[in-house]
């Protein structure tokens, strides 16, 4: 880019570094009122919408998808020009390190005769929430379950941006893509409709309605965890570069009003910010100058990105790394998408009539002790 397009790019992230400056200040408490707007803005409706669609199915669906979609449900079709080589190679880095994640089985004899097996088995169908447009998310939630092996892949993506990631679909041969977004749209890949096949697991980020929608369902189908709105944590230690700092809070500001970030100034005290990040436990962490030494000890955070040339935006489109992480707080317990989710384990136990033997006392006392004699019995041969 000639230096004059440099420059005028870099005075518009200038100018938008006050509004984001202000978005980032303060993070829980942004935290707290996005809730509360949430709450405000008719996600109390979700409930309704995810009730009403498993229970009446596509009338249901057509309904409030008329309603809140402008359009009837329907299988997208493809159209429009998705940007097939740097998708392609975002596909290919997601597929090489998703395919190192694959747990091995295990097996153990724990007693003579007694074996024990833990084996990993792929899904066999998941449904794919892809917010409008966004098609490197519909990489980072199918590329995954193609290399874990799932059968199935349905995705679920507003009809606005339908047949765009239609397209992109169609580049990695995928072709059951429904023009259907929010809540009904999470509801029908849950609960199945008279036309959609209920899916084994739900998958995808989404806004406010959309993450109600996968908490609720998560009664009856399995879901990935929440994930949305973004947010970032940017740590600025000494040799820090401002420009960077400003950079990262306006490509987080791209995510729209509820996007929610924060800049922690290390100011010497690498422990006080350790325990900053790890209380607020954000979906991404930047860590700029020498706030890097922090690197290998931050546990909660749902991707850490070492370095002034290691921009979240690199790992939301190019480096193979999953975009689909932990928000609001979630990165406490969970992790983002990998191989695992769309994966399950399968226990399978082998006794011979001498392993059994040896278990029988044990499996007596604790019986009697539990109060449950058919239990004792049963091990009786």
């Amino acid at each position: 880019m000639p230096v004059r397009g440099r420059r005028a790019q870099y005075e518009r992230v200038r100018a938008r570094r006050a509004s984001c400056r202000q978005r980032c200040q303060p993070f829980a408490e942004r935290r707290s009122a996005a809730r509360e707007r949430k709450a405000a803005g008719g996600v109390s409706d979700v409930g309704r919408i995810v009730d009403d669609v498993r229970e009446r199915g596509d009338d249901a669906l057509r309904e409030w998808a008329e309603r809140l979609d402008g359009a009837a449900p329907a299988r997208a079709r493809p159209a429009g020009h998705p940007p097939a080589d740097a998708l392609l190679q975002l596909a290919n880095r997601v597929r090489a390190w998703h395919a190192l994640q694959r747990p091995p089985d295990a097996r153990l004899e724990t007693a003579p005769g007694v074996h024990l097996e833990r084996r990993w088995v792929p899904l066999a169908s998941v449904g794919i929430y892809v917010p409008r447009g966004l098609v490197s998310t519909l990489v980072m939630c199918a590329v995954p379950a193609q290399v874990a092996g799932v059968e199935r892949i349905a995705v679920a993506t507003p009809p606005a941006g339908a047949p765009l990631i239609a397209a992109a679909a169609k580049l990695l041969g995928i072709d059951e893509v429904w023009a259907i977004g929010g809540p009904q749209a999470i509801a029908a890949l849950a609960y199945g409709t008279q036309t959609i096949p209920r899916v084994d697991k739900v998958v995808g980020p989404g806004n406010a309605y959309v993450n109600e929608a996968k908490l609720l369902v998560a009664r009856d189908v399995a879901i990935d965890l929440p994930a949305g709105p973004s947010e970032v944590v940017v740590v600025v230690g000494r040799g820090a570069d401002p420009a960077i700092v400003d950079l990262e809070l306006a490509a987080q500001g791209e995510h729209g009003p509820d996007a929610v970030c924060r800049v922690v100034d290390v100011d010497g005290d690498l422990e006080r910010a350790l325990r900053e990040i790890e209380a607020l436990a954000p979906e991404h962490v930047v860590l700029l100058g020498d706030a890097v030494a922090l690197a290998e000890e931050i546990r909660n955070a749902g991707a850490v990105f070492v370095g002034a040339d290691s921009p979240v935006a690199a790992g939301d489109y190019a480096t193979g790394g999953n975009h689909v992480l932990p928000t609001g707080g979630w990165a406490r317990a969970v992790g983002g998408i990998g191989l695992e989710t769309f994966l399950k384990p399968v226990t399978v136990q082998r006794l011979t009539r001498d392993g059994l033997e040896r278990l029988r006392p044990v499996v007596e006392a604790l019986a009697a002790a539990e109060g449950m004699p058919a239990h004792a019995a049963a091990v009786q041969r």
